[in-house]
């Protein structure tokens, strides 16, 4: 069922994020490493490249982790607020009021 409010309550699986990058991390430093150590730079700067944005987006998941569940609700907290008997997505006529047309699609 959709609100209408789905990207102000939608989540993300931070702690699955972080193993994913985490395991990124670690093929980034072993690319780096043995690209390097084969004397291939080009394909060295590439992996290096992908470590910092691999390292970016850790900083950048920590940081939601540590900002609590404000903004990452845990699984207590369901995901959107219940419809309770209002009209949720589309409704003939909603938009009428505003000036839109007449409908879905103005016609």
């Amino acid at each position: 069922m959709r609100t209408g409010n789905e990207p102000t309550t939608a989540r993300s699986a931070l702690r699955l994020r972080l193993g994913l990058s985490l395991w990124g991390l670690a093929w980034a430093v072993f690319g780096v490493t043995a690209f390097a150590l084969t004397d291939r730079p080009g394909w060295a700067a590439a992996c290096g490249l992908l470590l910092l944005l691999v390292l970016v987006d850790l900083a950048v998941i920590v940081h939601r982790i540590h900002q609590g569940p404000h903004y990452q609700p845990g699984r207590d907290i369901p995901p959107y607020e219940p419809d309770r008997g209002g009209r949720g997505g589309y409704a003939p006529g909603r938009y009428e009021h505003h000036g839109y047309g007449h409908g879905r699609y103005g016609h």
